[in-house]
């Protein structure tokens, strides 16, 4: 007996799923390679209407807004191509914002750094690199 009740949607597919998972875990590589750096992790995922920041942390006075990048192989010139001018520009400006909404850290100094995850190699930290 088949049903004419439409079936749900089984949400995104497995691959993007499992591109999802592969983020979280890259994410989670990064903010564990910036602990072991003496880096405080202030915020995960921060979202805003202007742009999405991987991870925020903070070292002594310099707040870093953190782009994490996974690829299979990486160079700096895939690193650099891998994170686009629109894609900066959406990062900067969703620092601007995540700044004005913590005031504790408008006096520190500012960076965009990025950190690059492939398989089987220690998390590479590119300080300024976005």
């Amino acid at each position: 007996m088949t049903s004419d009740k439409p079936q749900k949607d089984a949400g995104p597919s497995g691959e993007r799923q499992a591109r999802y998972r592969a983020g979280l875990r890259s994410e989670w590589i990064a903010s564990v390679a910036l602990r072991l750096r003496g880096y405080r992790i202030l915020d995960r995922r921060w979202k805003s209407n202007v742009g999405e920041i991987d991870l925020v942390a903070v070292r002594g006075q310099c707040l870093s807004f953190i782009e994490v990048k996974r690829r299979l192989d990486v160079t700096d010139e895939e690193a650099h191509a891998a994170v686009g001018a629109a894609q900066r520009a959406r990062v900067r400006r969703a620092a601007t914002l995540w700044v004005a909404q913590h005031r504790a850290y408008r006096t520190h100094e500012i960076r965009f750094d990025l950190v690059l995850i492939a398989p089987r190699r220690w998390p590479r930290v590119i300080e300024s690199g976005l």
